[in-house]
């Protein structure tokens, strides 16, 4: 073989690995989009967390639908036209899918609150749930049976300095003895571990942390009735991702008629998880 043929062959193998790096996805790099904007043709590729917790996705399994965030993502992707077997999985940490770059999927969403710093970097949908304010408690905690907030009123109830986590002590629950204010919210839970105060009030987030993962015998006691100015989740795509807009339109439609509404009721309100308090 001639070195001109082997030159040949060497760009010819040389083009193809180049194809291939452009088409396939490997370690965590992303796949090149379709005409549409996808990373897969004909597919719908959809990111979370590894592993991903309750109530946000239940039994680390969103290819089931259940839990809040796997439901809203199965519902988007009814709204983009894809079919529940079209719907493709991948994982990726947090601060992954918010770095800059290309990614392995179209969208992931894993409770991103949408900052203006963080779009420096990727694009955001528009929100699919604002957090609420929740009250902690422990079992051996006086407030333990309360399931309204006249019943709080009683109570020793504390939360983070210059959070809307006071506010809502302050204005929403009013106790008698005024609110029990923490420098942080790892003091404000020491407090309510020592029985210094008899519930603590945080975001919805925090408070399922706090109680899945840190609080011997935390409860959720339930949420307070929303009156705005909590953080925002959006879907994080790609920085000037040619979906953003479609993703979007999408999530405006849901919010629209109603079904976000149902699913943070379903997944995120019920008995079983964070009830809203009256």
């Amino acid at each position: 073989m001639t070195r001109r043929t082997l030159t040949a062959v060497a760009l010819a193998a040389a083009a193809a690995l180049a194809l291939a790096g452009c088409t396939a996805g490997g370690d965590g790099q992303a796949a090149g989009p379709s005409a549409e904007g996808y990373v897969t043709d004909g597919k719908l590729t959809i990111g979370t967390g590894q592993p991903a917790y309750f109530p946000w996705v239940i039994d680390d399994a969103p290819e089931s639908g259940e839990g809040f965030e796997s439901a809203v993502a199965y519902a988007v992707a009814d709204e983009l036209g894809f079919a529940k077997d079209d719907v493709v999985w991948v994982r990726s940490t947090f601060e992954q899918a918010i770095a800059p770059g290309p990614k392995d999927f179209d969208f992931n969403l894993q409770q991103f609150s949408i900052t203006d710093e963080r779009k420096q970097a990727v694009d955001f949908s528009s929100p699919y749930y604002e957090t609420t304010q929740v009250v902690v408690t422990v079992d051996a905690s006086p407030a333990a049976g309360a399931t309204t907030i006249a019943e709080l009123k009683p109570f020793k109830i504390g939360a983070q300095t210059g959070t809307t986590s006071l506010d809502a002590v302050e204005q929403t629950i009013a106790p008698d003895g005024g609110a029990q204010i923490f420098n942080t919210n790892d003091d404000a839970k020491l407090a309510l571990q020592s029985g210094t105060v008899d519930a603590i009030v945080v975001d919805l987030p925090t408070a399922f942390y706090l109680t899945g993962a840190e609080l011997d015998g935390g409860k959720i006691i339930g949420q307070l009735p929303s009156t705005g100015g909590g953080d925002q989740f959006g879907l994080v795509l790609a920085k000037d991702s040619p979906l953003t807009e479609k993703v979007t339109a999408a999530v405006d439609a849901l919010r629209e008629n109603g079904t976000l509404d149902e699913l943070a009721a379903k997944w995120l309100g019920g008995d079983d998880t964070a009830p809203v308090l009256k």
